[in-house]
């Protein structure tokens, strides 16, 4: 009953209001529509009904509207008029939400208010989808932004223009085509500064109209996305008229914005706004508008960063709370300091040493080395926010993260071992006995380096041959936690197995084992179970038995840890025990 109500509610407020309904918008029409061309003035602009577009989605329909008065003549539909309320008659119709790339004309598609008030989500978290703990793009996993239409009849909802203060124009290339896809429009300049120093406003002066920026990072490294409120119904802000980042609830601070230029375009317009004050909370995020609470303090990360090396510097911001936004933003923070060396071309070797603090849970660390001919800040900044998006995607309260700090070591140069060659001391050994594992590691101008460790076959060993593997990190990770990356964690316990376990990239894995059957089961492996438990395990979803024959039973380890390098490769040596 109570979810019923929730439902309902948008739409009995619609009839109590000086709404216009979809089904009374007729072509020839003609209204309003209010939006900030400079400063904060609100100011109107003129619209033409063209007609309806029905079903352009599920249950969804776009108004067509021909846009004319202000500076639209000669800028068209801009970015930064997501949002923009239209009204006839008095009675408010829509928002501007969506346009014909290159169209010569400022026609719009605007969004009827009914369907921004109708999909209004309730006040809970939304159930997101599993981010395995070794994807390659962290931004692909949250939806592009909508498309209506194909060739050239396609509209698009209008992108955000997305200021970002503080990153380098390196970081803001590498990330841009993601975040297009995402619908956001990548500038440099001033306008995200940080919400936490913006002074407090007065509610009263967000309006329909007025512009509104929308924090993802806050501090020293800065990110805010602009658009127009549509709607103010008490203390909630209905805006944009189309998703944002289509997440969701969520809980990302917004201020009011004052439009400092207008920038025509001959692809798209867009407004160049700086924030002013902190006003509230956007809450919701879906297909047909943001909604938001005036006032609320919304929850933030603290992320720290510091470089250390020729030049020492820290980084303090705080991200957006978001399961699948915040590993992304991290990323991006990581990539920019990094490229803020002025290091970012050719060989680069990067250390990556960090701590994750949980709300209920002991902290995770983050322990990553990479040394490349290229692409070394990708590969590190990644790797530094991958721990991050697979704690908090895993849907465990324990593990929702309170802070992240980062400390990076950026030197000139590659600094890679290969992994030459394993042999043994003995060829054959006895249950009980020992042997020695000698592993040499070749690396630039032919350098060596050479480790020993020493295993001894356990009493009682089985007759058989023994292998002994010495990996690279990725093949060791893989090999360890291949039940993990194929299918969500089962447990908080699980996660933070798998987080500590990970190898960092300057450690080569000694794996000591069988080619016998082995089983893993919620996280465990079950080397060579009895034939009637095999069978069991057989018939069971969640048993897995992937785990390559080469790499089977597991009856020894050892770790092999080189300092400021990377090791690559793996090599193999073998020894028969004997009764």
């Amino acid at each position: 009953m109570l979810r019923l109500l929730a439902i309902l509610a948008p739409l009995a407020a619609l009839s109590a209001q000086p709404f216009l309904p979809l089904s009374e918008v007729k072509p020839g029409q003609r209204g309003i529509g209010r939006t900030v061309f400079a400063g904060s003035k609100i100011e109107e602009f003129q619209v033409e009904i063209l007609g309806v577009l029905d079903n352009v989605g599920p249950r969804q329909s776009i108004i067509l509207g021909r846009l004319s008065g202000g500076p639209l003549a000669h800028s068209g539909v801009m970015q930064g008029m997501s949002g923009s309320p239209v009204y006839i008659g008095g009675r408010l119709i829509g928002a501007v939400a969506s346009a014909f790339q290159f169209s010569k004309d400022p026609i719009a598609g605007i969004r009827p208010i009914e369907e921004m008030l109708r999909d209004d989500p309730p006040d809970r978290p939304a159930v997101r989808a599993w981010v395995r703990p070794d994807v390659v793009d962290l931004a692909a996993a949250i939806p592009a932004r909508a498309e209506y239409g194909s060739g050239a009849t396609r509209m698009i909802d209008i992108a955000s223009p997305l200021s970002m203060s503080g990153f380098t124009t390196g970081a803001i290339e590498q990330f841009a085509p993601q975040l297009r896809r995402l619908g956001l429009e990548p500038m440099q300049g001033a306008a995200g500064g940080s919400s936490a120093r913006l002074p407090g406003g007065d509610p009263k002066l967000v309006q329909p109209g007025s512009m509104i920026s929308v924090h993802l990072m806050t501090g020293d490294l800065a990110m805010g996305a602009d658009g127009t409120v549509t709607h103010v119904q008490g203390g909630k802000v209905y805006a944009f008229g189309h998703r944002f980042l289509a997440i969701g609830h969520t809980d990302l601070p917004f201020s009011r914005a004052d439009v400092i230029a207008l920038l025509p375009n001959l692809s798209t317009s867009f407004k160049i706004s700086a924030a002013r004050e902190w006003m509230g909370s956007i809450t919701a995020d879906y297909s047909t508008a943001v909604s938001g609470r005036l006032g609320r303090r919304p929850s933030m990360i603290p992320i720290a960063i510091s470089l250390k090396g020729d030049r020492e510097r820290r980084y303090e911001m705080q991200v957006a709370s978001d399961k699948l936004l915040t590993p992304f933003l991290v990323q991006m923070a990581t990539y920019s300091a990094i490229d803020a060396t002025e290091r970012g071309n050719g060989a680069m070797t990067i250390g990556a040493k960090g701590v994750i603090d949980f709300n209920g849970a002991a902290s995770a660390r983050i322990d990553t080395l990479y040394s490349m001919e290229a692409g070394a800040p990708l590969m590190a900044s990644l790797a530094a926010a991958l721990p991050v998006g697979y704690a908090l995607n895993s849907g465990f309260p324990e593990l929702g993260v309170r802070r992240v700090t980062l400390e990076l070591d950026v030197r000139p140069g590659k600094r890679q071992f290969q992994i030459d060659n394993v042999w043994t001391s003995r060829s054959r050994i006895r249950p009980g006995e020992s042997v020695d594992i000698f592993v040499s590691f070749t690396g630039p101008g032919g350098e060596e380096i050479q480790r020993k460790t020493t295993w001894r076959a356990p009493a009682g060993l089985q007759a058989g041959p023994v292998n002994f593997t010495v990996s690279e990190a990725m093949i060791a990770n893989l090999v360890e936690h291949q039940q993990s990356l194929l299918q969500p964690a089962g447990s908080a316990s699980q996660v933070r197995k798998l987080l500590d376990g990970l190898k960092p990239n300057n450690v080569a894995t000694l794996r000591v084992w069988r080619a016998e059957p082995v089983f893993q089961l919620n996280g465990q492996t079950l080397p060579d179970p009895p034939p009637s438990v095999a069978m069991v395990l057989k018939r069971m979803p969640t048993a897995t038995t992937g785990v390559p024959a080469a790499w089977g039973a597991r009856i020894g380890e050892a770790e092999f840890r080189l300092t400021g390098v990377t090791v690559s490769g793996s090599k193999s040596a073998q020894v028969e025990v004997k009764e």
